[in-house]
């Protein structure tokens, strides 16, 4: 009978025929080995390590579950749910809108392969912490596999923790007689804290990007997840019970307080998330991309920015076998294309709203690549773009485009047929404007907007960088002035950040856990529908717009998003003589008594968030992984078991 370890390296050496874009899973492994033989082999270590990676393209880790639809429902990243929908709480809609189900099959699978997961790395540190390859001229290579290790267990935990809470602290393998196997759970604060000085003694042995690709785990990745880290740490987060000596906040559950650490220790934990922000932002070895429109495009097109490295680290997945961005959320095509395929793609599974795209500056290039109010359609062997009608929640997010993604993709989506096909987009978990934002945050929290550190950046201008990367060249101007006119008190400046935050970030997985932290997302969801009420008047009930000399593509520049009564009924007055189309549109809810009325379904979006227990963001435990517990587990916040 194999041992683990040959197991393990079997599957290391399969997952090279489910993934693609790089080469740390092209390995070859023999039937029987030892954990003596393995770890005591750079070669085969690296193998069990490439178990860790090819574990984070499965659908229930970071293929589909965690970047597309767990990171819902923010107050501008909406899960596809409505009316009805909403409560559903055998499917994500109802889950996703806080009307959380402990039997909803999927909390038990993600739970599970999150932990297989970590206890790949938990062999993995454990080995090479035994190994003789410590007291030989392959230490720093041994040393370097084992920090890959830690950080891709502090990322997974991180997860975890944001989604479950309090839970099993296991940081090392299972034993053969299951000792180990059935833990209690562990306050988060002490996993979090473990996770801090992990990633400071893994930064130690990691090499830049640069060096080595950034679908590999590198130092750059492990100083800004350990910021992250701290900041989470510092945050608010709903709990099981009240800490004394934590701060409570004002209207918080009485049987389950929403608490943030003390001011003392929330400064401590600022200064160590700032310490290592330093570290990576003088590196240098991570910039902006300085056209935002480039760095999407490269995305889409599987390729890594090796000019830039803004992406700080993404997570490898394989054109044809996994990987959902894309095909899950992304620019909608319907149905069948000679060009793309025979499915077209979902994208459903993320939507934005509208008061998302009216809150943008209107010369932010972010909002049309982050807001796509049209469909995609083959029409006569043509793509055609059409505009969706009053949908004001229901905008795709457009970072994924089929269209800008590579002839490679295109023949493997044809080939695929009529079945969902894998994009190989990469989920990225760090990108450099999101450490500029932190960085910003830890800065202002610490000595307000202006003062510069040890980077040589104030939080203004590590914000500025981030905004007017945005605009185009013509346009710099308007961008500046705006980074210029933040009030310079704290409270102005973390209110800007908290904008920013949207405007960069909404559809790739960071907003909600931030919201979260900063105890905002109940009140950011109120404002969002609040928004949405005050706004409708507007909203163009008929949207004019053009088509390009192609008849299929909408010119974005002549969309009337923002005419006025006048200046469309002058634009009716044209009519189609002048090539103008019209759409029925957003503010056809107070006009159009055909319309279904959104304001009845407005309550149901993230309607269970305060509905049994306040800020209940937190998922139940699964009930089948309760009942495999022994009887070490057992759900809080109201939740059965």
């Amino acid at each position: 009978m194999k041992n683990i370890f040959s197991k393990i390296l079997i599957g290391a050496a399969a997952l090279s025929l489910t993934t693609s874009c790089s080469d740390f899973l092209d390995q070859s492994s023999p039937s029987e080995l030892t954990e003596e033989t393995v770890f005591n082999s750079v070669y085969y270590a690296n193998n069990v390590l490439n178990k860790v990676y090819g574990s984070l393209t499965n659908d229930q880790t970071y293929s589909q579950y965690f970047p597309i639809v767990w990171c819902t429902n923010s107050d501008y990243e909406l899960v596809d749910g409505f009316g009805a929908d909403a409560s559903n709480t055998s499917s994500e809609r109802g889950n996703m809108n806080y009307n959380q189900n402990p039997g909803w099959a999927n909390l038990a699978r993600a739970w599970d392969a999150m932990f297989s997961a970590i206890e790949y790395a938990n062999i993995v540190v454990n080995g090479i912490n035994n190994s003789e390859l410590l007291n030989t001229d392959s230490r720093a290579e041994a040393l370097k596999i084992k920090a890959e290790a830690q950080v891709l267990r502090a990322m997974l935990y991180l997860d975890l923790i944001r989604h479950f809470g309090d839970m099993p602290m296991k940081m090392e393998p299972s034993k053969p007689d299951l000792s180990n196997a059935y833990l209690n759970k562990t306050n988060r604060d002490e996993i979090l804290d473990f996770l801090i000085s992990d990633l400071e003694d893994a930064s130690n042995n990691l090499p830049w990007a640069g060096t080595v690709s950034t679908e590999h785990v590198t130092k750059g990745f492990a100083h800004a997840l350990l910021a992250n880290v701290a900041l989470t740490r510092a945050g608010w987060a709903i709990r099981e019970a009240s800490i004394e000596g934590y701060e409570t906040a004002a209207g918080s559950d009485a049987s389950y307080p929403t608490q943030r650490p003390s001011s003392d220790v929330r400064q401590a934990l600022y200064e160590k998330a700032l310490t290592h922000l330093n570290i990576l932002i003088n590196s240098g070895r991570h910039q902006l991309n300085p056209s935002i429109e480039n760095h999407w495009y490269l995305v889409n097109q599987l390729t890594l920015d090796n000019s830039y490295r803004e992406n700080i680290f993404e997570i490898p997945m394989g054109l044809g076998r996994s990987g959902e961005l894309g095909y899950t959320i992304g620019v909608r095509i319907s149905g069948a294309s000679s060009q793309y395929g025979e499915k077209g793609n979902s994208s459903g599974k993320m939507k934005v709203p509208a008061p998302y795209f009216w809150s943008f500056d209107k010369k932010d290039l972010r909002r049309d690549l982050t807001c796509a109010a049209y469909t995609l359609k083959e029409t006569n062997g043509k793509i055609v773009e059409s505009f969706d009608s009053n949908k004001p929640f229901e905008m795709y997010v457009a970072k994924w485009d089929i269209r800008k993604m590579s002839e490679k993709w295109r023949s493997v989506a044809i080939e695929t047929g009529n079945a969902k096909w894998m994009s190989g987009i990469n989920v990225t978990k760090m990108r450099y404007s999101y450490v500029l934002l932190m960085y910003a945050e830890a800065m202002n929290e610490l000595y307000g907007p202006d003062q510069v550190g040890g980077c040589g950046l104030s939080a203004r201008q590590a914000l500025g960088q981030v905004h007017t990367r945005a605009f185009s060249n013509e346009d710099k101007a308007t961008a500046q002035a705006y980074i210029a006119s933040i009030p310079a008190d704290k409270e102005s400046f973390f209110n800007a950040i908290v904008d920013e935050n949207a405007w960069e970030l909404v559809g790739e997985g960071y907003r909600k856990y931030d919201l979260i932290r900063w105890n905002l997302l109940s009140s950011k969801i109120d404002q969002m529908k609040s928004d949405y009420v005050r706004q409708l008047e507007e909203y163009p009930a008929k949207l004019y717009f053009k088509y390009k000399e192609d008849g299929c593509t909408i010119d974005m520049s002549t969309v009337q998003w923002y005419a006025t009564k006048d200046e469309q009924d002058a634009i009716a007055a044209e009519g189609a003589e002048e090539g103008w189309q019209n759409k029925t549109f957003w503010g056809a809810e107070l006009t159009d008594a055909n319309q279904i009325n959104l304001l009845d379904k407005l309550p149901k979006i993230s309607g269970g968030l305060n509905e049994t227990v306040k800020n209940r963001y937190l998922m139940p435990i699964g009930s089948t992984t309760i009942s495999a517990s022994n009887g070490t587990l057992s759900n809080s916040y109201g939740f059965s078991n």
